[in-house]
């Protein structure tokens, strides 16, 4: 998955600094990112290419190899006239598909951060301006002392197995741009576990009831700001299908013999979609 770097650590623990030579600059407006122009490969740009003072937020780390790499995010919506003739911008989704994947990674998380830093910059109680806490990343309202932390919006993501028939339910998006095979998927509301959610969803979206909900695994879905909960089931009863057609275009139970999906690396619904392909679930 997306997460998942070869050989490579993720450090996301904040810390307050400035950047240095070498460091990348990571510049995001809405769902694009800064890369090079016409490059086969993800390039950010790099501190020493702007040639200007400006105000940067200190990202996270990533070592590959044991090379620390620093990253940064540059003021919002600014580019310096340094880099115009050599970077554009992209849109995030480029992230899916191109290398290296620690790059990929790295400007799919920094565009979540970029979208948070944007949404909050004044207090939600009081109104003040927010200033950046030097200890975590946090803002702080220097008025009424807020503490306002990134959001992480969970989500579950379900495999629901026919057992007798050897079937998983699989469904298309609505009105969506993706138009490839997906599972079961829906946000935790206040006060539900993700358990819950599980059952909920599938019935909502399906009219179908499932039975020994269980963990499978997690990502960090910087795509939609979401934090992914995988889960299995077993169908309990009734497999007939009714879709909520607001949500989903085609529900159907198929064979491991069936399923068009090939693996990708990327997602969480991609790997468990194959893990039933290859008789693993």
């Amino acid at each position: 998955m997306i997460q998942e770097l070869n050989n490579g650590i993720f450090h996301n623990e904040y810390r307050e600094q400035c950047p240095a030579a070498g460091d990348y600059i990571i510049f995001a407006k809405g769902r694009s990112v800064l890369v090079k122009k016409d490059s086969a490969e993800i390039i950010f740009p790099r501190f020493e290419e702007l040639h200007a003072e400006r105000v940067y937020i200190y990202l996270f780390q990533i070592d590959i190899n044991g090379k620390m790499q620093k990253f940064f995010l540059g003021e919002e919506g600014k580019i310096p006239d340094s880099l115009r003739n050599d970077y554009d911008y992209g849109q995030q989704n480029m992230f899916r598909t191109m290398k290296p994947d620690y790059m990929a990674f790295a400007g799919i998380t920094a565009c979540q951060l970029a979208n948070w830093y944007a949404s909050v910059k004044f207090c939600g109680t009081c109104g003040e301006r927010l200033v950046h806490d030097k200890k975590e990343r946090m803002m702080r309202c220097p008025s009424c002392n807020a503490m306002h932390y990134p959001k992480i919006s969970p989500a579950v993501i379900v495999g629901v197995i026919d057992r007798e028939r050897n079937k998983i339910l699989m469904t298309k998006y609505a009105g969506r741009e993706y138009k490839k095979y997906a599972l079961i998927a829906g946000f935790t509301e206040i006060g539900e576990t993700a358990e819950d959610t599980v059952r909920r969803e599938v019935l909502e979206e399906t009219g179908v009831h499932v039975k020994n909900v269980r963990y499978y695994k997690s990502q960090p879905w910087s795509f939609t700001d979401t934090l992914l909960l995988g889960f299995y089931c077993d169908l309990d009863g009734d497999a007939d299908i009714h879709i909520d057609e607001e949500e989903l275009s085609v529900g159907e139970w198929l064979s491991p013999e069936e399923i068009p999906t090939e693996y990708d690396g990327i997602s969480l619904t991609n790997e468990m979609i194959m893990r039933f392909k290859m008789g693993m679930e």
